[in-house]
């Protein structure tokens, strides 16, 4: 069953004193199994965001710890910032990450609302799909009138808290209101602009934004609102659904920016906002500089936007994901305020384990480990590793081909070869370590208690079962490095002929790939005592086997008429 991962993103409203974010921040971590990922402060705003991820209960006690802390070290009635704000945790919305629903973690929202309400005596709003009423859904709604309106707020019975009093009593002067939520997904993104007017940074943000502005009978700013048949002003909706956005100055940086939210990347992604809002401001004689991330973002969403610029650029997707986050950062112009790190703003790499693969490893030292006295690293290991390096030099012969001059009409062609090459790699880079994960469960069986019969049996069942997947696992680098060679040979026949010998290396790789792998198919399977599975993968290597002999034999038959 997948863990169930959720994602807290409280705002607290403190980005100045380092000593109390980190007081603040770190508390999380005393539950165990949360994993603090990000805190992203800002000066001007006064704001910090705050990001950790664990389990749903988990998740809950570590919000609780950290709201109260933030209220016990935050006094609201001296705050200032650029930001929206109402309480020392302004907002803390909770997010799925892995196998759980919106509908799920809302509940969790709620479970966290009502604790802190009656435990810490802060009136908590929910909003977004953790809303009890429609009107509370918008976190704008919520918010409004900020930490100054509070007390008239507070009174008036159709903005009664969901949880905590409804009164604003010396409590709530000091810790203000949360707001709670579950919500999608959401990027935080601001735009930079070459000018430090507020008022012309909003009226790109009011073109933009789904909301966007009120119609006035004269069509200026100023004019008189034009209202409907129920007394509602009109709006002109924006380019962009499901985006939020704000023009503001910060003094921090010296420069207006557009604050946008990104509510749903699936509808508007951060590249479709930045591009069109570079549009917008040319339009109105000014610049986009750079934009900025606060705080993390999914990595896909970073793949997606390197995707669409090298589309823009007619270059081939077929690149690594390091690439692809290179062009992106550079395109978005993420790293205009300040440097701009993959490791630390990409969820992926944030949460990835610590514990480092053998496609970690530095050449040499994993020639080192292969060496060594351990009996893994082994065959299978190493054959999935020389299957990623042939499929490799198929790539590297797509990349080169769209790449060249004069076949400007045939990039995408070669791109498509060369993201299927990448997918290739990726499979067998993952085998690599897999292979050895398989090993490893083996002398793992080997080594489980057998002092009854009943754990006889289990350890016998336990060994098997880690046979036979040692053993579906080569089978796998076969099947995966033979369908590799379709690369190879389309850049045989398609591709850059002064690479013939790269894409020829490539085949001869992938055929050592199979081959290696199969000795392993086989090797293990002598050991597997249900002989109906092992008649059946015995097979199916076989055929896979005499599939790459023959795809060799026709490749070498080409390279000896091309050379």
């Amino acid at each position: 069953m997948q863990k169930q991962l959720i994602e807290c993103v409280p705002n607290i409203s403190e980005g100045r004193d380092i000593a109390k974010i980190n007081a603040i921040s770190s508390i999380v971590e005393t539950i165990e199994g949360i994993k603090l990922l990000d805190v992203d402060p800002g000066a001007a705003t006064n704001r910090t965001v705050i990001t950790f991820v664990g389990e749903p209960k988990n998740v809950v006690k570590a919000a609780f710890l950290l709201i109260q802390k933030a209220a016990e070290l935050i006094d609201m009635s001296k705050h200032s910032g650029e930001h929206p704000r109402f309480g020392a945790t302004d907002v803390c919305p909770l997010v799925p990450i892995s196998g759980i629903s919106l509908e799920e973690t809302a509940k969790y929202a709620q479970q966290l609302g009502e604790l802190v309400g009656e435990k810490l005596g802060i009136p908590i709003y929910l909003y977004e799909n953790a809303a009890q009423e429609e009107k509370r859904k918008n976190l704008a709604n919520c918010r409004s009138g900020e930490y100054e309106g509070l007390k008239e707020k507070l009174s008036n019975p159709e903005w009664k808290p969901d949880f905590g009093p409804s009164e604003f009593n010396e409590n709530v002067v000091k810790s203000g209101v949360t707001a709670i939520s579950a919500r999608d997904f959401l990027i935080a993104y601001n735009v930079n602009l070459n000018t430090t007017s507020t008022r012309r940074a909003n009226a790109i943000a009011f073109d933009i934004r789904e909301n966007g502005r009120a119609k006035t009978e004269n069509g200026k700013p100023n004019g008189k609102k034009v209202l409907d048949a129920n007394g509602e002003i009109v709006r002109i909706p924006g380019k962009l659904k499901a985006v939020k956005g704000i023009g503001w100055y910060i003094d921090e940086y010296g420069i207006a920016q557009i604050s946008y939210n990104l509510t749903n990347i699936s509808i508007t992604s951060m590249h479709v906002a930045f591009d069109e809002t570079v549009k917008v401001a040319t339009e109105r004689g000014l610049r986009v500089t750079g934009s900025e991330l606060i705080g993390l973002i999914p990595l896909q969403a970073m793949l997606d936007a390197g995707d669409y610029f090298l589309k823009k650029q007619e270059r081939s997707l077929g690149i690594a994901a390091s690439e692809k986050i290179k062009i992106a950062v550079k395109s978005l112009g993420l790293d205009d305020l300040k440097p701009f790190n993959p490791q630390e703003k990409i969820i992926e790499y944030v949460m990835k384990d610590d514990s480092k693969r053998l496609i970690d490893f530095t050449l040499t030292d994993f020639a080192d480990e292969t060496a060594g006295e351990s009996m893994a690293p082994g065959g299978g290991s190493i054959a999935a590793y020389v299957g990623s390096l042939g499929v490799s030099l198929g790539t590297m012969v797509a990349n080169l081909s769209a790449h060249k001059s004069g076949w400007d009409d045939k990039w995408e062609f070669f791109s498509e070869w060369a993201e299927k090459g990448q997918a290739y790699k990726n499979k067998l880079l993952f085998l690599v370590d897999e292979d050895t994960n398989s090993f490893n469960k083996i002398i793992e069986g080997f080594r489980m208690p057998k002092a009854t019969a009943e754990e006889k049996e289990i350890r016998q069942k336990a060994i098997q079962d880690a046979t036979k997947y040692a053993t579906e696992i080569p089978l796998e680098v076969m099947q995966t490095a033979c369908n590799s060679m379709e690369v190879m040979q389309a850049m045989l026949k398609n591709g850059l002929q002064s690479s013939l010998s790269d894409a020829g290396v490539g085949i001869l790789c992938a055929r050592a790939a199979v081959v290696g792998a199969y000795f392993n198919v086989r090797i293990n399977a002598k050991d597997i005592k249900d002989k109906e599975f092992s008649v059946d993968i015995l097979k199916r290597a076989k055929d896979i086997y005499d599939k790459t002999i023959a795809l060799e034999q026709e490749v070498m038959t080409f390279m000896d008429s091309k050379i």
